[in-house]
C-alpha cells in the first residue's frame, strides 16, 4: 500500500471538533442482510492521533450507565459526524468526566454565532437607516 492509496481513503467530509463538543456521530450497523444507520450522540472525551489512525473517544449517559465508544475518523463504518454544541473546556483529554456524574459533568457551552441570512440583512439595513 502506498501513500496514494492511503490518501484516497481520507474522508474529506470532517467537521471541525474538539474535546468538550457534544456530537452525533451515524455509524452504519449491519445485521444480517440489512445495513441501517445508528446515531450515537455524546460528549467528545479524547482524540487522538493523525492520518488514517486518528481517532476520538465519545462519552454518552445511557439509562443511568456511562458509555464510552472510540470511532475511527476514516472508518467507512463512520457515516458522518455532526457538531450539536461547542463546548468550552481547558484540557485535550476530558477523562476526570468518567468520574463524575449528574450536574458535575455538564460542560459549559459556547454560543455559536448566528449567521444572518440575506433576507434579514436588507430588512435590518432598512431598520438602521430609519
Amino acid at each position: 500500500m502506498n501513500i496514494n492509496d492511503i490518501k484516497h481513503n481520507l474522508k474529506t467530509n470532517i467537521p471541525q471538533f474538539k474535546a468538550g463538543d457534544t456530537v452525533r456521530v451515524k455509524v452504519k450497523v449491519v445485521e444480517g442482510d440489512n445495513e441501517r444507520l445508528q446515531a450515537f450522540d455524546g460528549v467528545v472525551i479524547a482524540r487522538r492521533g493523525s492520518g488514517i489512525s486518528e481517532t476520538f473517544t465519545v462519552r454518552k449517559i445511557s439509562f443511568g450507565v456511562g458509555v464510552e465508544r472510540i470511532f475511527p475518523i476514516h472508518s467507512p463504518r463512520v457515516d458522518s459526524i455532526e457538531v450539536l454544541k461547542i463546548g468550552k473546556v481547558r484540557r485535550a483529554k476530558l477523562n476526570y468526566l468518567t468520574k463524575l456524574s449528574g450536574k458535575a459533568a455538564r460542560l459549559q457551552e459556547l454560543k455559536k454565532p448566528v449567521a444572518k441570512t440575506e433576507a434579514e440583512a436588507p430588512a435590518e439595513a432598512a431598520q438602521e437607516a430609519k
